[in-house]
């Protein structure tokens, strides 16, 4: 696969971190999961763009779409429901879902901010002024993408919505001078712009961006890695392989820690070098959308428009992902609290791996 190519094709859609205007899917195979019954002011058609999903604590199911809101599917698998602006959800477009350790559900929505499910309906969360918000790391903070053209994030802390702004860098002042907005008005974006937060072993915090890398934040100090690592593509995954040694969205390369460098006031910063992965650019495995470890231990990649491949360690396995029998553009990778693996697609609903078959299949809820 030429990843130019793609790349290209995936800039021109997306314009950068505009949202696409995505046709509608035609009926095509599907796996009957269950015959939901719809609950709410009205019987929900689910969406067929899912960006995100989550599995709760209490087993049921979230599917956070690009324009639809968010669903709900019970742990039961026969009630469907639908939340919208109309049901409290600060925006339709919906960019994360997370819980909290008492199993508390919260949607991160663009435009719109954070909402918080009270059982019932969500609940906005007003963030803190810019000079009341703090960078801070604590182990139950929640941490999310505060929208295209911000350069911000938000971290809940259990109480309060901090609104938290980059601070500049050498990198990101010389993408804005290449690209004014007087000369590029349609790059409607920062460089600063999150695409994916993770947290890794040690309990840092990564934020994969747009245009500048990954920034690591360990409570005190900012550490920026592989400015403009992928190109237009950004860093939409970030994956520890072990300890000291992260992937930026693709395993042509990787980084990895080396010793901090102690500056004259005892400040220790930490360092990492680029040294090359186990792809190459000519493998179709070797730029990703969205990846994770299962409880063998195999890693699980998402591409863009390449399917799905597995990595045992020594050999790689592919999964091919496809609609009336064309390839199909995967959004994320999932797995849930009873270690089966699920697919979030651009404009064909969700898959999930059926294990008899060792394939993906769509499956209708």
């Amino acid at each position: 696969m030429n990843h130019s190519l793609l790349l290209l094709s995936l800039l021109a859609l997306t314009a950068s971190l505009a949202r696409p205007s995505l046709g509608t899917a035609h009926p095509g195979p599907q796996q009957a999961l269950a015959s939901p019954r719809a609950e709410g002011p009205s019987a929900p058609e689910f969406d067929d763009r899912i960006r995100c999903m989550l599995q709760g604590k209490d087993s049921a199911y979230w599917f956070g779409t690009d324009g639809q809101g968010v669903y709900r599917w019970r742990g039961d698998g026969t009630t469907l429901e639908q939340f919208t602006t109309v049901q409290g959800l600060p925006g339709d477009r919906v960019r994360g879902i997370q819980e909290d350790r008492a199993g508390t559900v919260f949607v991160c929505t663009e435009p719109g901010g954070v909402g918080r499910f009270d059982g019932h309906a969500f609940v906005r969360l007003t963030a803190l002024d810019q000079s009341e918000s703090a960078w801070a790391l604590r182990p139950d903070d929640l941490w999310f993408p505060a929208g295209q053209d911000t350069g911000a994030v938000y971290r809940w802390d259990g109480t309060s919505l901090h609104r938290l702004v980059f601070p500049t860098t050498a990198a990101g002042d010389a993408h804005v001078a290449a690209f004014p907005r007087s000369k590029f008005p349609n790059a409607t974006y920062s460089p600063y712009d999150v695409y994916t937060i993770v947290k890794d072993g040690g309990g840092r915090v990564w934020f994969g961006t747009s245009s500048l890398g990954a920034c690591c934040f360990d409570g005190t100090k900012f550490t920026w890695v592989g400015s403009g690592e992928n190109g237009s593509f950004g860093v939409r995954s970030i994956f520890e392989e072990r300890p000291g040694v992260i992937w930026l969205s693709n395993n042509i390369h990787r980084y990895v820690e080396e010793p901090s460098e102690v500056d004259e006031a005892g400040v220790a910063s930490p360092r990492f070098r680029r040294e090359p992965g186990i792809a190459t650019d000519a493998d179709p495995y070797s730029v990703f959308m969205s990846t994770l470890r299962d409880e063998d231990g195999d890693l699980w990649l998402a591409t863009l428009g390449a399917g799905v491949f597995r990595y045992n360690g020594t050999s790689w396995a592919h999964f091919p992902v496809v609609y009336d029998g064309e390839p199909i553009w995967l959004q994320q990778v999932y797995m849930d609290r009873g270690g089966r693996l699920w697919l979030g697609t651009n404009e064909h609903g969700v898959y999930r791996l059926d294990d008899a078959r060792r394939a993906f299949e769509r499956v209708s809820l």
